[in-house]
């Protein structure tokens, strides 16, 4: 991972410091090699995954690199929003960009860039826009509002920066139909073939995440058949909590599997 991003990326995961941690052009990264990082470390090293590894990180970098250098051009940031059933999170955004257009911002974007479950959504986009909402969260029927720790406006128009670079670095990878069935965020489907996943990966940077509607998609069963078990793996158990939101009948067969549950049993 050093060689192919540059710098020490490991130190940075473990000594910080967390300002730098948390800009994109380094968090995208952790998190994607971190997950991979025991295959490498227990003996499971090939060829081949390293070639697949070391492609699909620079594929990470360069995207990386791409929204870092999009979110430094416009003072931009992303707010979750918990809401009452009355809260017209669409209609709120149109009003929070006429308030900066009051203010002299030229195509002010606000949306929402997050779905994840019922009442809960991540509202990205000016930071004048933002700051709008929070100060009129009860008028919008707003319970609960929090500026995420990123960098930008993830997943909005403001991200077009970003799409060139990585449309260009997917057509030198050769990517190759899921062995599994994995689903897209952008539209919570299926991924059909190769030309499919490559379209999507680069939608994904200015779409919003539709996680709510790829839960349903997931879960989708003919009335009486069995739910299959799900597994959380990793700290903390948020994906769990938002599961429980969305789907109540598939949150009953959820399991949380702590990353350091093995470790700890090992040293004992």
């Amino acid at each position: 991972a050093e060689k192919v991003l540059g710098y020490d990326l490991l130190s940075l995961c473990l000594e910080g410091p967390r300002a730098e941690l948390d800009r994109t052009r380094h968090c995208q990264p952790a998190v994607r090699k971190a997950p991979l990082a025991p295959v490498f470390s227990r003996g499971l090293y090939l060829p081949s995954i390293s070639v697949f590894f070391s492609l699909a990180l620079y594929a990470v970098k360069v995207r990386a690199e791409a929204m870092q250098k999009a979110s430094e051009a416009v003072p931009s940031g992303m707010l979750s929003v918990i809401g009452r059933r009355e809260a017209n999170y669409k209609f709120a955004c149109l009003e929070a960009r006429k308030h900066c257009e009051s203010l002299g911002i030229e195509n002010p974007i606000c949306e929402i860039s997050n779905y994840l479950f019922p009442d809960s959504r991540v509202i990205a986009g000016h930071l004048q826009a933002l700051e709008f909402l929070r100060e009129n969260a009860r008028k919008y029927y707003f319970t609960r509002t929090s500026m995420l720790p990123v960098s930008g406006a993830f997943h909005t128009r403001l991200m077009e920066p970003a799409v060139e670079p990585l449309s260009e670095v997917l057509k030198s990878i050769e990517i190759q139909k899921p062995l599994v069935c994995v689903y897209s965020n952008v539209d919570g489907k299926k991924y059909m073939h190769a030309k499919h996943i490559e379209k999507l990966l680069v939608k994904q940077v200015v779409s919003p995440v539709l996680w709510e509607q790829t839960m349903h998609s997931v879960y989708e069963r003919k009335q009486g058949t069995e739910f299959p078990y799900t597994y959380e793996v990793g700290p903390g158990k948020q994906l769990g909590a938002v599961l429980k939101k969305c789907n109540l009948k598939a949150w009953k067969l959820y399991n949380h599997v702590d990353a350091l549950e093995d470790e700890e049993a090992a040293e004992t």
